[in-house]
């Protein structure tokens, strides 16, 4: 791989390039997009509208205009059809949940080098210990972000043979709603913590899918999972874990596989040397900030890991995915 080729310039503009991703998140928080979707407003008429200062919004709106957010008309300014897409709440491709929980994740973030210097986290982890909001922002975010992957992924998956599904840790159960309008033959259970079942039910209600996806509230980290399934989903929760961790969890989610049964895990996955892609060596450290044991892990990791859990047939699947996103099955023995 060729090496990047830096100015000072370019070094600069990564370092303050903060500044843009505040002026987005202020601009989600404030909910400034879904009210231009009516049409356009002055600053004034929009602040009025927010109760909030005209000065600050000015501000704001010309910066989210400089970043091709909004259109600055005379002195109105209007939502542009991407913005309106993607960051109004009247629409259904809203990623606003997602750009929110980045902007919660942002406080932890200024903290990297003394969380680089302890080796471990300085914040709690989101699903556990914060508040509604930010919980919420971390459901629905993921929600986001598996909205955007689930019809890529979920088609090229064969499971035709299966009936039971296991969307373990699969919050609010986003790929097991996916998996289910793609199967017509299969259920699914969501098993993820109790604080969970709010979002996943809402999310199980709004593609009237009731009678074929539930939710069980567990802990798999400290306890069995119950039932017995074809095929078990882990999408993004081997990560939180170090290399013990991720081995119970293989372990537990193997052991209640039917023989022949599949496991399918999703994560952003390392090169062989650790230091790309991009995407995944970044995510490592959000993962040191937030986790006792937590990292991103390579292919070779993985499949050492489903191969120790008993899982034989191992394969990357050839999906083109971003942020070094992969999908790695595994088979359990027909003679377990």
């Amino acid at each position: 791989m060729a090496m990047k080729s830096w100015t000072p310039a370019e070094l600069l503009q990564l370092s303050g390039g903060y500044w843009s991703a505040c002026a987005l998140h202020a601009g989600v928080k404030l909910d400034v997009f879904t009210h231009l979707v009516e049409g356009a407003h002055s600053s004034p008429e929009l602040a009025a509208r927010l109760n909030i200062s005209a000065r600050g919004l000015s501000m704001l709106l010309n910066a989210l205009a400089a970043l091709e957010l909004l259109v600055k008309q005379g002195e109105s300014y209007a939502i542009t059809p991407f913005a309106s897409e993607f960051l109004a709440k009247t629409s259904p491709q809203y990623l606003g949940h997602i750009i929110l929980h980045h902007h919660h994740l942002m406080a932890g973030w200024a903290h990297l080098d003394e969380a680089v210097q302890a080796g471990g986290p300085i914040r709690p982890r989101v699903s556990h210990d914060q508040g509604e909001d930010e919980r919420e922002s971390f459901e629905m975010g993921m929600f986001n972000l598996a909205m955007l992957l689930a019809p890529r992924i979920v088609p090229r998956i064969d499971l035709s043979g299966c009936r039971r599904l296991l969307d373990l840790g699969g919050g609010p159960g986003t790929y097991a709603i996916h998996f289910c309008q793609h199967n017509p033959q299969l259920t699914a259970v969501i098993y993820d913590l109790p604080t969970t079942r709010r979002f996943a039910e809402q999310t199980i209600a709004r593609f009237g899918l009731a009678d074929r996806v539930s939710f069980e509230a567990g802990d798999f980290d400290n306890e069995e999972i119950r039932g017995r399934f074809d095929v078990a989903w882990l999408s993004h929760i081997l990560h939180g874990e170090g290399p013990e961790g991720c081995a119970a969890i293989l372990a537990k989610a193997v052991a209640v596989l039917e023989p022949g049964g599949m496991l399918l895990v999703q994560e952003f996955i390392l090169d062989d040397s650790h230091d790309s892609p991009l995407f995944p060596a970044l995510f490592s450290l959000n993962m040191l900030l937030a986790t006792p044991a937590g990292k991103a892990y390579s292919g070779r990791e993985l499949f050492a890991m489903l191969a120790a859990a008993g899982l034989s047939d191992l394969k990357r699947l050839p999906l083109e995915l971003p942020n070094g996103a992969g999908v790695i099955s595994g088979t359990v023995s027909k003679h377990k």
